[in-house]
């Protein structure tokens, strides 16, 4: 790839990353294949429309398409770079799954050629980067990896995650720092002029397994942080204090910043990374693996009160406000309010409603199997609760004076504020549930 030269780029997975990824290429002058498994999002794409909800990607998808830089197919092509963002799940037993990973190098080996650089951007456990070269060395014998040669290799491999909001992925992409790991220092340096093209913020390069270790204990950081927080939430809720008011007061500490508490822990990056160090060192990771335990036994714990709250009015209909693990976004993956919403409607059958406005005309799966959809006016009506386990910027648009004597499940507190409990007396629904 020469660096005077604009090189040609195939993005493997036109996911939550990948597509706003090649469009972002694709701006910065870049011819773009992107390629999907999916012929309904190859088609969407090439019509120069989306598949996902992502603010100022329609425009940015429409403009790049229009101009002849970004293209879609299910097949891969000959290019100069080729970035992978696929998903990397976990199984049943929260082992790491780097199926999709090894499929995606399994369809760019034939295409590769002498000076194309390969880059990982889907958070994995470390040393996926060797595997992919491992696979990539026995498909292609004819070319020379790093890592595996004393000759210049041919190709270089590299592993470069992503640090982006939900809603602001297209200006983070842009503007955040990146982590650039290469399987040798040349590698890392030819990602990192491939990156200088688009990205402002700073670019550190680094070995390929120090940077995906870096993105996975950016998420446990995370975690661990958010586990105190929903845990004080429960001993709060048992204790009849208002957990919010106790986390603004100690924040006044110049040395405590305490994150707020929710109903879990969703989206596929904090939810699911800290399994991947868990898996790569069982013994080593208690607190780790604690808040894993604790984050998910907050939506058990939303379950139970939520449940209760149901129980104890037998004639109500139900709002679940905000299915999506993150305000205003259509992503359903991992998210605790869907876990929520699903528990009551198999227990409780059409009395329980979801609003999720960005989910609610996509032709996948329900994002709560067994709730009808529906947006926020339902929750409106006479007799009916509101329950609000997500972060949907819906679930404020409920007012309190509109409310009645409507009882409101809050595991955000995110809604006005409720009356307070009692003096020396727990409340029957705090803001802690």
């Amino acid at each position: 790839m020469k660096s005077e030269a604009k090189p040609d780029v195939a993005v493997i997975g036109l996911g939550y990353i990948g597509l706003p990824t090649a469009a972002i290429i694709a701006r910065a002058g870049c011819k773009v294949l992107g390629v999907d498994v999916s012929e309904r999002v190859v088609e969407t794409i090439n019509r120069g429309e989306i598949h996902i909800e992502e603010v100022d990607l329609d425009g940015l998808v429409q403009g790049v398409v229009a101009r002849g830089l970004l293209s879609a197919s299910t097949e891969v092509s000959p290019a100069d770079v080729f970035v992978i963002a696929v998903p990397t799940p976990f199984d049943k037993d929260h082992a790491p799954d780097i199926s999709y990973v090894l499929a995606a190098g399994r369809a760019v080996a034939p295409v590769l050629k002498s000076g194309d650089v390969v880059i990982l951007e889907s958070t994995s456990p470390v040393g996926t980067p060797e595997a992919l070269r491992d696979l990539i060395a026995e498909m292609r014998p004819d070319l020379k990896v790093p890592g595996l040669s004393r000759e210049t290799p041919d190709l270089s491999i590299a592993y470069c995650p992503e640090r982006v909001l939900p809603g602001k992925i297209l200006e983070e992409l842009t503007n955040n720092d990146r982590s650039i790991g290469g399987i040798t220092p040349r590698c890392a340096r030819k990602a990192l002029a491939f990156y200088k093209r688009f990205v402002r913020g700073t670019c550190v390069t680094t070995d390929a397994r120090s940077a995906e270790m870096t993105k996975l204990v950016e998420n446990a950081y995370r975690d661990v942080n958010i586990a105190f927080a929903n845990e004080l939430s429960i001993v709060a809720d048992k204790m009849g204090l208002d957990v919010w008011e106790v986390i603004r007061l100690a924040n006044r500490h110049p040395r405590v910043n305490i994150l707020q508490p929710g109903p879990g822990v969703g989206g596929h990056c904090i939810a699911v990374d800290p399994w991947f160090i868990v898996h790569g060192a069982p013994e080593e990771t208690p607190l780790i693996r604690t808040a894993r335990g604790v984050n998910d036994g907050k939506i058990r714990h939303v379950i139970r009160k939520a449940e209760a709250l149901v129980e104890a009015h037998p004639t109500a209909r139900v709002a679940c406000l905000g299915l999506a693990f993150k305000a205003n976004i259509d992503d359903f993956r991992e998210s605790p309010a869907r876990l929520v919403a699903a528990t009551l409607a198999r227990r409780f059958g059409s009395r329980i409603q979801g609003g999720a406005p960005w989910g609610a005309g996509r032709p996948s799966d329900s994002p709560a199997p067994g709730a009808a959809l529906t947006d926020v006016d339902p929750g409106r009506g006479g007799g009916a609760w509101l329950i609000a386990p997500g972060a949907h910027a819906v679930s404020r648009v409920v007012p309190r004076g509109g409310r009645g004597d409507r009882l409101v499940s809050d595991p955000r507190g995110i809604g006005p504020a409720h009356p307070r409990p009692a003096e020396g007396a727990a409340a029957p629904l705090k803001l802690a549930s």
